[in-house]
């Protein structure tokens, strides 16, 4: 390639092509990212029919709080798989890991569109929906860290950003997909028949595409950053306590970098649905349409905003993210709430935004902080504690704020208070630019 430098034409060398390998290991992560938020999604999109199925009873907003608990349930382990899969990643690689989550997190899902309800077995409905939650969260807790990971020590040093974004913005994709096929689902038949057994279809496709995840992941392999780090592993090498003795400070900032990133994703993904429903007052399917376009819109600009990243750096995307949120969100939640369909998605969009700009800095910082011999470790603890404390109990602090307060955008507020205390704790712990870090 040839260019004007300083008056004289220059030859600069073009950028490296992609290599076939490099291909498969971002379609690979991208999908696993896919198949592991569709099964997660899955249960959020499905909190109303859920409610009634395993948490009978006279108030609907006991039903709803049931199943929101739950869904926390699946973060509260995520550290706890963190940690397993995080130091098997160090340790055995992240392929073979990736194998492993992918596989359980399917298995737990299908197993979900086979449970009996309340009404059929009592108590043990919910009980075993609880297990299934629970494999579900301690795989995700290998599986959301492990793929971001594995394509982020392929992937070009200066395209980092774009390509973990393109990663996660395939954790969008899946409320879009799955949020679709129950509304043709339930369109195409009766309310009783859809709460019987119609609900079902969704959580029992999760099998067959574990498969394909696991054949497009069988075709690649680990990176020479792992390998050479592992060549250097010393006998009896512990990742965990490694983690923890030389990234003390950069775990706890990942933490409430990610917590926010957290509260807000799962606000958007797990909670609208039920919220447009019970707060806004507009039906499943319009609820589900509109949210489908809000995931739609961060697919398509999370991966901007990863380019954005790679041009500018990571912390002026934190910093500018949160500035936004703490001026966008409660004027958002209003929108949503407003009980007409053409606010409500402006709301949702509105939301979005701020989000994505967010994102533009936090999910390549998250893996881009730490080295490759304590990366897959250090991310997972820091990264699932993160989601565990703020992104599990999102909807559940959302429901419980409207339920207590009376006041429909109280979550909105939660939020703005969060994003103020992100931005006060990434000034005042000095969190680095890591654009470019070569470790």
């Amino acid at each position: 390639m040839t260019v004007q430098k300083s008056g004289a034409m220059t030859t600069v060398p073009d950028p490296p092509k992609l290599t076939a390998l490099q291909k498969r290991v971002l379609a690979g992560g991208a999908v696993g990212q896919f198949i592991e938020y569709y099964d997660f999604m899955l249960y959020g999109l499905s909190a109303v029919v859920l409610s009634k199925l395993f948490f009978p009873g006279e108030s609907a907003v006991a039903g709803l709080l049931g199943v929101f608990a739950t869904f926390g349930v699946a973060f509260l382990v995520r550290p706890l798989g963190g940690i397993f899969f995080g130091s098997l990643g160090d340790k055995i690689g992240r392929r073979k890991v990736l194998f492993i989550t992918l596989m359980s997190i399917g298995l737990a899902t299908t197993t979900i569109g086979l449970l009996p309800s309340h009404e059929q077995i009592g108590w043990l409905a919910p009980a075993l929906l609880v297990l299934c939650r629970l494999v579900q969260g301690f795989s995700a807790g290998g599986e959301s860290v492990g793929a971001p990971t594995f394509v982020f020590e392929h992937a070009p040093v200066d395209r980092r950003g774009l390509w973990i974004n393109i990663t996660l913005a395939a954790t969008a994709l899946p409320s879009v997909f799955a949020g679709g096929l129950i509304l043709v689902i339930s369109q195409t038949m009766n309310d009783d028949a859809f709460t019987s057994w119609g609900w079902r279809i969704p959580f029992l496709l999760a099998l067959p595409a574990s498969f394909f995840g696991l054949w497009i992941r069988s075709r690649t392999e680990e990176s020479d950053a792992f390998k050479k780090a592992h060549a250097k592993e010393e006998p009896g090498y512990r990742p965990v306590r490694e983690a923890f003795r030389r990234n003390k400070l950069e775990m706890f900032q990942v933490v409430f970098v990610m917590g926010l990133v957290a509260m807000g994703f799962y606000t958007l993904s797990g909670y609208f649905v039920a919220y447009v429903q019970t707060t806004g007052n507009l039906g499943r399917e319009q609820s589900l349409l509109i949210n489908g376009a809000a995931m739609l819109f961060y697919s398509i600009l999370l991966p901007i905003a990863g380019i954005i990243g790679d041009r500018v750096g990571r912390r002026p995307m934190l910093i500018a993210g949160t500035v936004a949120l703490t001026t966008l969100t409660v004027p958002s939640f209003l929108l949503v709430t407003s009980g007409t369909i053409a606010m409500a998605i402006a709301g949702e969009l509105l939301f979005v935004v701020p989000l994505c700009i967010y994102g533009g800095g936090c999910y390549a910082f998250f893996v881009e902080i730490f080295d490759t011999k304590t990366r897959f470790t250090s991310a997972a603890i820091s990264y699932n504690t993160a989601f565990a404390a703020f992104g599990g109990t999102a909807p559940l602090v959302g429901t419980a704020l409207v339920s207590a307060t009376d006041v429909a955008v109280a979550p909105g507020y939660y939020i703005t208070a969060a994003a103020v205390l992100v931005l006060v704790l990434l000034i005042a712990t000095r969190v680095p630019e890591t654009r470019g870090r070569i470790d």
